[in-house]
């Protein structure tokens, strides 16, 4: 059993030296060949990791992406070898492009056990290296070989590639191969906790750096730079800077705008929405179906990635504007329209608004926005206030109640009955573009979540499940082929601490395939449904209550508050409304041309 035991002594060390560095939560799924790792992580559990258990590996990375997202601090996943590392692909894609710190460590088979047949040997090393940070390898003959200096090395390793410098944070894989015999007993088991000192002293805040202003990245000056004295525009899209660089972002805004004038058009998933003392303009989407040229701007400054909307995209390669592009801490492209003056493409810096904000000369700051600057900004203000006074008389009636059980109407009031600063998260496809075009601006701020790295609709439950309880409570609003999609997320009710209200949209299939053209297409000519919308004869309720979650349906808005208050105090319960998804494809471009028709008339 020696081995065995030094199998379990290498799995603490690796643990303990990631928990030194800061790892703190662990996501752990069923498997053989990374018996010593669930070990240690039973071990390691009281003395400061929190750990989680699942037995789908798709679902677990996806429950620790939600987890880092709002903590900012990357997440172990822990599986066994073969298919189980395949699983995490998904997570892994989102990771990446989302940039969300994660650490997935996977067990395997020595090096000697490879491309000879032996049972559950695959090439899993390459499986996540299109979408990983950095990859790491245990010695091909087993962790057991390894010193403990270079256990430790590894661990350190992996952890700093989580958040590389001069990169966006994001995954990582540790593949560690493991011999046989692999599962100490009793004795050697009491051995191996005896061996040395188990006891763990996370970093603070400041040894992580966690509370930087900004990325870190060296800002370099922009050429030609913009012009404080001249009217531009902000263009906001979703953040996906770490939550511990959020004031930071937030202050560098208000600053600009108190010197510039300049509207800010804010993304649903920007974060900015509810902020008083920000003039943002929410609406832009239906306010460029039919874009009037005293909106145009010379100058256009970008935040992060671009919002969902197709019409802001068009409106912003059709500017013959100068563009720059502030990410935070992205040094990838996010210019897909290669947009600027005479299509030259934007400036782009990875330094965080923050850090570029910081980095300007003190001149730039003398005095206030000019009055053409402000002149610009108060058209782009009445045109806001004009669409929102309209949409207000459109989705809801003169004395209150709703005109009808829709997802626009459902956008636009969710967000004031929700309590103030309670976390949301937007499934992709149809809600989350509802909630850029519709939510009432009145609303009071939250943090809203969309993922929409890779804009998948594969783990919307278990990420929601993951926010939830980083956050202590959040709501999640999807349609129902993101939440079937990831049914077994319904398993996390059994070991969550936090309380997720699932508010399913059901509209019998793919809403947001809808808006395709090919929609028109005869019935005939074209089964629409079987090729697209793809509808499920499936009860929610039902199979939400077998993995033993309460829901109720509600059969119209009007009982949305009531059936709120009740869900709101469950810990994991379902709200059903059903929609007719044809109707609400059709009202979006009826009031689409409508508001078009009105700002025209005004």
């Amino acid at each position: 059993m020696e081995l065995a035991r030094r199998n379990l002594e290498a799995a603490l060390l690796l643990l303990k030296a990631l928990m030194g560095q800061g790892l703190s939560q662990a996501v752990l799924c069923p498997g053989s060949r990374s018996g010593a790792l669930a070990l240690a992580l039973g071990v390691l559990e009281p003395r400061g990791l929190e750990l989680y258990t699942a037995i789908d590996e798709r679902s677990a990375a996806f429950f620790a992406l939600g987890l880092a997202r709002a903590t900012g601090k990357a997440v172990a996943v822990v599986t066994t070898s073969g298919t189980a590392v395949a699983n995490l692909l998904p997570a892994a894609v989102e990771a990446d492009y989302g940039a969300i710190p994660l650490l997935l460590i996977s067990a395997d088979r020595p090096t000697r056990l490879k491309g000879c047949g032996a049972n559950q040997t695959v090439n899993q090393e390459s499986f996540l290296a299109a979408s990983v940070r950095w990859f790491g390898q245990g010695d091909g003959t087993g962790l057991a070989a390894m010193t403990d200096a270079a256990i430790a090395a590894l661990a350190l390793q992996a952890w700093s590639a989580t958040r590389p410098p001069g990169l966006a944070p994001g995954p990582v894989h540790l593949n560690l191969p493991f011999a046989e015999p692999l599962h100490a007993d009793g004795p050697a088991l009491l051995e191996a906790i005896a061996h040395g000192s188990l006891e763990t002293t996370p970093p603070s805040l400041a040894e992580l750096a966690l509370g930087a202003a900004g990325s870190g990245i060296q800002a370099t000056p922009f050429s030609p730079a913009p012009d404080p004295g001249q009217p531009g525009v902000v263009v906001a899209g979703p953040w996906r800077g770490l939550p511990q660089h959020w004031p930071g972002y937030v202050e560098a805004l208000l600053r600009w705008q108190r010197r510039t004038g300049w509207p800010v058009l804010a993304d649903a998933l920007s974060g900015l929405r509810g902020l008083a003392d920000l003039d943002l303009i929410s609406s832009y989407d239906l306010l460029l179906e039919a874009p009037e040229p005293m909106l145009r701007s010379a100058q256009v400054l970008r935040l992060g990635p671009l919002p969902a909307s197709r019409r802001l995209q068009r409106w912003l390669a059709d500017q013959n504007a100068l563009q720059w592009l502030v990410s935070e801490g992205e040094p990838r492209c996010l210019d897909p329209l290669g947009s600027g003056l005479h299509g030259s493409g934007c400036q782009q810096s990875a330094a965080g608004l923050a850090g570029w904000s910081a980095s300007l000369p003190p001149t730039i700051w003398a005095g206030g926005p000019s009055a053409e600057a402000l002149q610009f900004g108060a058209r782009w203000r009445q045109r806001e206030q004009q669409l929102q006074l309209w949409l207000d008389q459109q989705l809801v009636s003169g004395d209150g109640a709703e005109i009808g059980v829709n997802e626009l109407c459902l956008a636009r009031q969710l967000g004031l009955l929700l309590p103030a600063s309670l976390p949301l998260v937007l499934a992709n496809s149809s809600p989350v573009r509802d909630w850029e075009s519709f939510a009432n601006p009145a609303a009071p701020w939250r943090p809203v979540y969309g993922f929409r790295g890779a804009s998948g609709i594969d783990g919307t439950l278990s990420i929601a499940c993951g926010v939830a309880e980083a956050h202590g409570q959040a709501v999640l609003l999807t349609g129902d082929l993101a939440l079937l999609h990831d049914s077994h997320g319904w398993l996390w009710q059994r070991q969550l601490k936090g309380r997720l209200t699932v508010i399913l949209i059901n509209n019998g299939g793919g809403g947001i395939f809808e808006q395709l053209p090919i929609r028109t297409t005869p019935e005939q000519a074209l089964d629409f449904e079987r090729l697209f919308a793809m509808p499920q004869q499936l009860d929610h309720l039902a199979l939400a209550a077998a993995h033993g979650v309460p829901g109720r349906r509600v059969e119209q808005l009007a009982d949305l508050p009531s059936q709120l208050d009740w869900a709101l105090n469950q810990p994991l319960a379902l709200l059903e409304l059903v929609s007719d998804r044809r109707a609400d494809a059709l009202r979006r471009q009826t009031l689409r041309r409508m508001a078009a028709q009105a700002l025209m008339k005004s």
